[in-house]
């Protein structure tokens, strides 16, 4: 069940670091508002994840999850570049969070 509570986490960061892109410096009411939703949300399932999973594996993961899903959701739904120097940082980082998974 850690490992499900660290995915959503990472999702909710990825849902956090959108919105507040989306709240123009937290000007915009509804983003800011889903921002610190996700951003409280991240957290709490993050220490949920924490009770059972060592710290420097959980914390890792969780940043990686979101790393890796704000560059897809800055190409993908915000139209920011992605060059061949960046996709190969960002399979470092997959690459890494695999192996981190395996150790533990």
């Amino acid at each position: 069940m850690a490992w499900f509570y660290l995915l959503f986490a990472g999702v909710l960061e990825i849902a956090w670091a959108f919105a507040m892109k989306q709240s123009d410096g937290f000007t915009k009411r509804v983003p800011t508002a889903v921002t610190l939703a996700a951003l409280v949300g991240s957290l709490v399932f993050l220490a949920l994840a924490l009770k059972s999973l060592p710290l420097g594996i959980a914390y890792t993961v969780w940043t990686g999850i979101g790393a890796l899903g704000a560059l897809a959701v800055g190409v993908l739904l915000l139209g920011e570049p992605l060059h061949a120097l960046k996709a190969g940082a960002a399979a470092m980082i997959l690459g890494g969070l695999v192996l981190l998974k395996a150790a533990s």
